[in-house]
């Protein structure tokens, strides 16, 4: 069946008047903040011996979605703010959907598989090494991405076979689902079950994995004797900690806070916080707060 719509028309912020320009400035200094700090934090897990664990290997990854999810939501948000708005067509936004869905779904994954990382460092030392050997953290990564893109490719195709029948306009930031859905003339029921069930799949297990995890390493933190080695065993997980905290927090704040009236320019808000903020913050609490970063990257310079 032919769709009546094939273009949709992205209304971004469209009250912010004469604060448009600043806006469009931070934005494409974050932009470029985030894609560099990426890159960096890449390049130096590349060239540094010193970097080749399997933190910094998760950290990587976590880089890889970061600049997935930013470059498929920022440019479209730029091009929005600078013309009042902007058009994309039906297929391109099903598109950016389906790249934003699998990055933020393999993000709560790959988040999941960090915080055992660190309950295996804290909780079971002697075993850290053969048990997150090279070999076995790289297929825990491919087995990741490639769950990932089966789940998310069976939601997408799908979303394909609906009838969209208008209107054309999204009142929103990005294309996301729920804002898609409301376009479409078919029985989208069978979507919204789906989308439960990833739900629990992408968000709710790996978040209770996480929750688990830090319970244990908090659990054999409090056993050490020494104020000392308390506080060096919390502060190999406390970034990651942080990390978590900023990402499911603001994600859990979008999709359970109802987006009707003066709610609607919250939600905005709030998804450029995960969208936006979060890939520009994660490689700054990564490199800020790691000694190991901060000497790989003086390596670097000095040569």
């Amino acid at each position: 069946m032919t769709n009546n719509i094939t273009a949709i028309f992205l209304l971004g912020f469209p009250n912010l008047k004469n604060f448009t320009f600043p806006f469009f400035s931070l934005l494409v200094l974050i932009f470029c903040g985030t894609i560099s700090g990426n890159l960096l934090i890449m390049v130096l897990y590349l060239v540094s011996k010193t970097l080749q664990s399997p933190m910094y290997f998760f950290i990587t990854q976590l880089s890889i979605l970061d600049l997935l999810l930013t470059t498929d939501i920022v440019p479209v948000l730029l091009h929005t703010l600078l013309y009042g708005g902007s058009s994309i067509t039906l297929i391109g936004c099903i598109t950016q959907f389906t790249i934003f869905a699998t990055s933020e779904g393999l993000e709560c994954l790959l988040l999941s598989v960090m915080s055992y990382d660190r309950y295996v460092a804290i909780c079971n030392p002697l075993r850290y090494h053969s048990i997150m050997s090279h070999i076995f953290c790289v297929r825990l990564v491919c087995t990741i991405w490639l769950i990932g893109f089966l789940v998310i490719s069976i939601h997408i195709f799908s979303m394909y076979n609906l009838y969209f029948c208008g209107p054309h306009v999204i009142d929103h930031i990005y294309c996301d689902l729920e804002p898609l859905l409301r376009l479409s003339c078919s029985d989208t029921s069978r979507i919204h079950i789906q989308s439960l069930i990833l739900g629990s799949l992408f968000v709710i297990i790996p978040f209770k994995i996480i929750i688990t995890s830090y319970i244990c390493i908090v659990i054999t933190i409090l056993k050490i004797p020494s104020t000392t080695g308390r506080h060096k065993a919390f502060s190999t997980c406390s970034s990651h900690l942080i990390v978590v905290s900023i990402f499911f927090g603001t994600l859990m704040v979008v999709y359970m806070f109802p987006t009707n009236g003066e709610s609607l320019t919250l939600g905005k808000v709030l998804s450029l916080m995960y969208t936006v903020l979060t890939p520009l913050l994660n490689p700054i609490i990564y490199t800020l707060r790691n000694k190991d970063f901060k000497e790989a990257f003086h390596k670097i310079k000095q040569t």
